[in-house]
């Protein structure tokens, strides 16, 4: 079932009787208009923060200089009908402010069983911010209008183009259409604007804009966190078989709506299990690049909250703005921990399983362009029904690297840190090979950061092969810290037989 757009919600809750209809806008204007146009065949009285009483249709002053607690003690005084005759709308904006105070409460609570009772009147109060007053918060439903969707921002882009004699091709703004999604009209226009004045074009080099104003989403809700990635395919040593899958998923998510009109799927996203420290976060970081998206991540313990249903909410916030950023990479790190009250009957056990259920009917019916990445260190501890097919497009599985891989990594990791030297062509890297047998990728990063630096405190020229052999010999792998896990982990992904990341 299609959802209700925001006009037709509008409508139905007026038509229900419901006594307060909070609007959630930052768009003033746009709010007014749809207001205008759904409701004109209704008598609109508008009060706002300037302490003005107008016809909301005309724009007619009725009274100046009018307090809200003034301006509803007068309707209540006047026996209502006088001041706002059936069937009309009262529209109370900027009143957020106001909403603590007892006794704005008790009138707007004595309107609002005034009308249940017998009045055909409804009270809109738009406004960006949500205040609902306990008393009260049952006569109250909040909506908030719609954002552009793709061809409503293609359809501004074509405009703003045509305007400023802008010649933008239709793959262009396809492009930035998918890009600005999730964003309001005055969010695009301010984006449009601040590109033409940047070099008075509209071009691919203006995506960054748009990334740097969905970072603002972000920052501003303190759910999720906007990770900025410089690391790139070349910076992953192996995972040969993840790296290819991901290439494919890359040119379909570029190209969706062509994809789609192919027949292909909104891809969903990828699980990626398997030892620490074997680059599954680094995975994650890589693909956003690789997307040219923002990378977003999750973290369930800025979800769980002190009160009743604020977990909840706040999970369905998370989603809501992943949505609205996309097409972004969600990145939900360690996900075992995240849900690892299922099944244990432990305090937040209930809240845990509702969380779980929400993140998982998401996953199943999501079609937006929101590409989910989760990563986990031991797969066991997931509920059976996360690993179900239709959840994520595949599971891979992260082992220790081989020989190929774990000279490769050498390579990314001492090439890194002798630009202008080449150490690298001094070394001996089959040597470090031979003795990093059991070692994780993370192993082999400390293992070069330990040489570098003894060997900038000694006064060397530049890291030498003995340097690094000395570090691994100081160094305690994972295969030597983890063995009796690390081979229990093996044995079931391989049973398992979940795909291995690597050739």
């Amino acid at each position: 079932m299609e959802p209700l757009s925001f006009e037709k919600k509008l409508v139905r809750y007026r038509d229900a009787g419901f006594p307060i209809i909070y609007i959630k806008s930052f768009e003033e204007d746009k709010t007014d208009g749809i207001i205008r146009r759904v409701l004109r065949s209704s008598r609109c009285f508008e009060w706002n923060g300037t302490q003005r009483v107008k016809d909301f249709a005309t724009g007619v002053l009725i009274s100046d200089k009018e307090g809200l607690e003034q301006y509803l003690a007068s309707i209540i005084g006047s026996g209502i009908s006088d001041d706002l005759p059936d069937g009309s709308v009262l529209i109370l904006k900027d009143t957020h402010h106001y909403l603590d105070d007892p006794t704005i409460i008790a009138m707007l609570k004595h309107l609002c069983l005034r009308i249940v009772e017998e009045l055909d009147i409804t009270i809109l109060i738009v406004s960006p911010v949500v205040v609902i007053p306990r008393e009260i918060e049952k006569f109250i439903t909040i909506i908030e209008p719609d954002l552009p969707t793709e061809d409503d921002i293609a359809s501004l882009i074509a405009s703003f183009s045509a305007d400023h004699g802008l010649g933008v091709s239709p793959d262009m703004q396809e492009e930035m259409a998918l890009a600005l999604k999730g964003l309001t009209d005055f969010e695009v226009h301010s984006i449009l604007r601040s590109a033409m004045a940047k070099d008075g074009t509209l071009s691919r080099e203006d995506l960054e804009l748009i990334h740097t104003q969905k970072q603002q989403m972000i920052q501003k809700s303190g759910i999720l966190e906007m990770v900025h990635q410089k690391e790139g395919m070349e910076d992953i040593g192996g995972l040969e078989n993840l790296k290819e899958w991901l290439g494919r998923k890359t040119k379909v998510y570029k190209e969706f709506h062509k994809a789609q009109a192919y027949g292909v799927d909104m891809p969903k996203g990828v699980l990626i299990a398997g030892m620490p420290g074997c680059g599954k976060s680094l995975t994650a970081k890589v693909t956003a690049r690789l997307f040219d998206v923002p990378l977003l991540r999750l973290d369930i313990g800025k979800i769980m909250g002190k009160y009743v249903g604020e977990s909840e909410e706040n999970m369905h916030r998370a989603i809501a703005l992943a949505e609205a950023i996309s097409p972004c990479v969600l990145w939900v790190d360690e996900l075992e921990k995240a849900f690892a009250g299922i099944g244990s009957g432990g305090e937040g056990h209930e809240v845990t399983i509702r969380l779980f259920g929400t993140f998982l009917t998401w996953m199943q019916e999501k079609t937006s362009p929101v590409f989910v990445i989760a990563t986990a260190n031991n797969i066991t501890k997931l509920p059976p029904e996360l690993l179900r097919k239709g959840r994520f497009d595949e599971i891979f599985y992260v082992g220790l690297p081989n020989e190929q891989e774990r000279k490769k990594i050498f390579e990314i990791h001492i090439g890194k840190r002798s630009k202008g030297r080449n150490d690298l062509q001094g070394i001996n890297l089959q040597q470090l090979v031979e003795k990093t047998k059991g070692y994780s990728g993370a192993d082999i990063e400390g293992v070069v950061k330990d040489a570098v630096e003894h060997s900038f405190v000694d006064g060397k020229a530049g890291v030498t092969t003995d340097y690094i052999l000395k570090a691994i010999e100081a160094t305690h792998s994972l295969s030597e810290i983890m063995k009796d896990d690390l081979d229990n982990m093996t044995k079931i992904y391989k049973d398992r037989k979940f795909k291995s990341a690597s050739k």
